[in-house]
């Protein structure tokens, strides 16, 4: 299946390596206060990196990282996940969830009035335009997708290189 097709607005990603995650995890702790370039955190196995916030704009991702052992033979799980600031990511779910309770509202209310025979103009409208807001929202998340490309090649850049300081290659 071509990837050009899918509708993907968190990019993810896992890959395997040899070291143990406890190495892993302490070589990004590591990394936090050795560069000032990217802010680290790490809680358990969950490793946090942001651009900081002097460089910030409303677009800004973050990489999420989670190093999990593997239960079956030696070496190390690292799942990857490219997303928007939790705050920026929640609001956007918000107005989602808003306007798609706008359309299931002023759709019943229309089918209602239809129904009794009564006038549904305005309810149709109003059904209509959460259509519009919603795809108005999509091209909102895609355009900020897209503002904050170079910072997310940035982001996968420095786990790249952190992970590469000690010899551990990635397929990525």
């Amino acid at each position: 299946m071509s990837t050009t097709n899918v509708i993907v607005l968190r990019p993810r990603f896992k890959f395997h390596v040899k070291q143990d995650n406890d190495m892993l995890l302490k070589l990004f702790e590591e990394k936090k206060g050795t560069q000032p370039d990217f802010i680290v955190s790490r809680v358990d196995d969950h490793v946090f990196i942001k651009i900081p916030k002097a460089k910030q704009h409303f677009w800004s991702p973050q990489l999420h990282l989670e190093i999990n052992k593997e239960s079956d033979k030696e070496g190390s799980i690292i799942y990857g996940l490219f997303g928007p600031n939790p705050t920026v990511w929640t609001m956007f779910m918000f107005l989602h969830f808003l306007v798609a309770g706008i359309f299931i509202a002023f759709g019943i209310w229309a089918y209602v009035n239809w129904s009794l025979g009564d006038s549904f103009a305005l309810q149709l409208f109003f059904t209509l335009f959460a259509i519009v807001i919603w795809f108005g929202l999509y091209f909102g998340g895609r355009l900020g997708k897209k503002a904050g490309m170079e910072e997310m090649h940035q982001l996968h850049h420095f786990m790249r290189d952190t992970l590469r300081s000690k010899g551990i290659h990635t397929e990525l």
